[in-house]
């Protein structure tokens, strides 16, 4: 049995995840082997905001003290992988890398500890597409294959990937160049945000997501699924959780009407209160509230382009994809 590793370094979080294969499935087969794993056994999940992207988006490098955020977090995950004896590592970088100049000392950096984990280990770029189609491996895993066709969003601090597939694997995907963390760095800077900002805001995002659509038709779509921490904390505040609980919302469905109130509500929420919710990590308040508009606009292209009443919120995602392509290899 080989123990994984999967690290996720995005915009705004880097995100670590060891597990060992549960059973193997004749189905999802690879190039590589007869059979892949059906299920993960998780042994160890955790988050950390480091806000790699910080201004990159603006200087097109990175910050040197987000490089150091990140270094710190790196060397405690790979103390954990060395604890739990992993035998294989994959870390993926997302989009504030595929942008910023300086990327080669962030790449040193990871091969140093990650190297000392597994020889030659070293984080690595993906393209948006491939990071739409992990993150698509992940958040179905659970979901009964008759539900689909899924459309998967994976809304992240620079990036949202849309994907559609179905039990059998991915139709189509796009990466649009909207997030979280981007649009609240160029168009939301009151506490609230204004109306004037809001409706750039709106701007923005609905011409990052238009090609998204159009490359990806979703009309046959019966299920929509979101994952990563924009939705699976809309999710909860929706839930009404005092804290943050997984179990409860991992496959969670909300109403699309429901969903609109909670978005709307923390778009107009000045930041304080946003850091006193119970099921807000402190690294989210800055940026949730265009994660919250991003949602809306994702919602709304949704019902109009599929009909779907709901969203469903998936816990599992682009980790477990990772760690799944993991264990296909031989």
């Amino acid at each position: 049995m080989t123990r994984v590793a999967a690290v996720d370094c995005g915009t705004n979080s880097i995100r670590l995840l060891v597990a060992d294969p549960l059973g193997v499935s004749s189905g999802n087969r690879t190039e590589h082997q007869t059979d892949s794993p059906a299920k993960l056994v998780d042994l160890h999940r955790e988050m950390r905001v480091v806000r790699l992207g910080q201004g990159v988006d603006a200087t097109g490098r990175f910050a040197d003290e987000a490089i150091e955020r990140t270094r710190a977090a790196l060397a405690d995950y790979a103390s954990t992988m060395r604890e739990l004896g992993v035998q294989r590592v994959d870390m993926v970088a997302t989009s504030a890398t595929r942008d910023a100049a300086n990327r080669d000392e962030f790449f040193a950096m990871t091969a140093e500890l990650l190297g000392a984990v597994v020889p030659g280990a070293v984080a690595r770029v993906i393209t948006g597409d491939e990071e739409a189609r992990l993150s698509f491996r992940g958040a179905v895993g659970d979901l009964d294959p008759t539900q689909g066709p899924f459309a998967v969003t994976d809304l992240g601090g620079g990036s949202t990937e849309l994907v559609v597939g179905d039990g059998s694997g991915v139709r189509a995907a796009y990466s649009a160049d909207v997030g979280c963390v981007r649009t609240t760095e160029r168009c939301l800077r009151g506490d609230p945000p204004s109306e004037q900002e809001i409706a750039a805001a709106q701007e923005f995002i609905g011409e990052r997501l238009a090609p998204a659509f159009a490359a990806v038709d979703a009309s046959e779509v019966k299920t929509w699924v979101g994952v990563a921490g924009t939705m699976t904390t809309l999710a909860a505040i929706a839930a009404g959780l005092e804290a943050y609980d997984p179990e409860r919302i991992h496959l969670s469905r909300v109403s699309l009407t429901q969903l609109d109130r909670v978005c709307w509500d923390l778009v107009a929420m000045p930041r304080a209160q946003r850091a006193e919710m119970g099921v807000m990590h402190p690294g989210r308040v800055d940026v949730i509230g265009a994660g919250a508009l991003v949602t809306d606009a994702l919602a709304k292209l949704m019902a109009a382009k599929a009909g779907v009443t709901e969203l469903v919120v998936s816990e599992h995602d682009i980790l477990d994809g990772i760690a799944l392509n993991l264990l296909d290899q031989p």
